[in-house]
């Protein structure tokens, strides 16, 4: 059976594991290690059955913990080529560390199928992840991007769970604290995903067949999981759709485990 579960999720840390029997991908860590063993053990996911780990990209929310993690445990480093340079340059993880570029081609990790596709953030080359399961189960994720392009969208299409950015509500972030450059940044094409944005892009996906979603990367300034929630909502009922009578849809947890979505 496979299965995605959230370790934790926002702007102050993301990480989480796509299982299939014994075996687990990790994609990003962005806390420290001792919160990620401690997510790991909540999970009841031993560090020793990850097969690699992918890493969306460089910024901190997403690497943090990497460095001291991959000091205890050997485990091979997924990515894009421009983004696993970055982090060898900047020592951001261990000399040993097996770096293995993913972008152009899928791969074979572990019993998992691997292929990576890009996105627009204001990263050095930011990438989301297309993931097979030994059962054949595919589940597709996009963080931390800026809007949906159409190769984004291709992306998503017809996968078993998608895991998606609503990092903010447009009129909260607009009436909200941050100066205007960094609001002008994150709603730019390179900096995050709208629950506006995000819940068409949903509601399209849901019409062509997707059943079940997870919102990510929520703002905890700029959103709240109701926002978020009651956008998609939205979305889906003008379409004539319902959650949980037409498709699932989870939010993730900003610091907890969020329990396991099979898929």
């Amino acid at each position: 059976m496979a299965s995605f579960t959230s370790l934790y999720s926002g702007s102050s840390g993301n990480a989480a594991l796509v299982g299939c029997g014994d075996e687990y991908l990790c994609v990003d860590m962005g806390k420290n290690c001792k919160t990620t063993l401690a997510a790991l053990h909540d999970a009841q996911v031993e560090p020793q059955r990850l097969q690699g780990i992918l890493v969306t990209h460089e910024h901190r929310d997403h690497i943090a913990g990497l460095k001291v993690f991959l000091k205890k445990y050997a485990i091979p480093v997924y990515g894009s080529s421009a983004t696993l340079d970055y982090l060898a340059e900047y020592d951001l993880v261990q000399p040993s560390t097996v770096l293995i570029p993913l972008e152009g081609k899928s791969d074979q990790i572990g019993s998992f199928e691997v292929a990576s596709f890009a996105t627009s953030h204001d990263a050095v080359d930011c990438h989301g992840y297309r993931i097979t399961t030994a059962d054949g189960r595919q589940l597709a994720l996009a963080t931390d991007l800026g809007w949906v392009s159409e190769s984004v969208y291709n992306n998503l299409q017809n996968a078993d769970l998608v895991v998606l950015e609503a990092n903010y509500d447009a009129m909260r972030l607009k009436n909200g604290p941050y100066p205007y450059y960094l609001k002008t940044r994150i709603a730019s094409a390179r900096g995050h995903l709208c629950n506006t944005d995000c819940a068409a892009a949903l509601a399209r996906l849901l019409a062509e067949g997707c059943e079940k979603f997870a919102l990510c990367h929520l703002s905890n300034e700029n959103n709240t999981p109701e926002l978020a929630r009651g956008a998609v909502q939205q979305a889906f009922e003008a379409q004539g759709a319902q959650i949980g009578q037409d498709g699932l849809l989870k939010t993730l947890s900003r610091h907890m485990v969020t329990a396991p979505i099979e898929f």
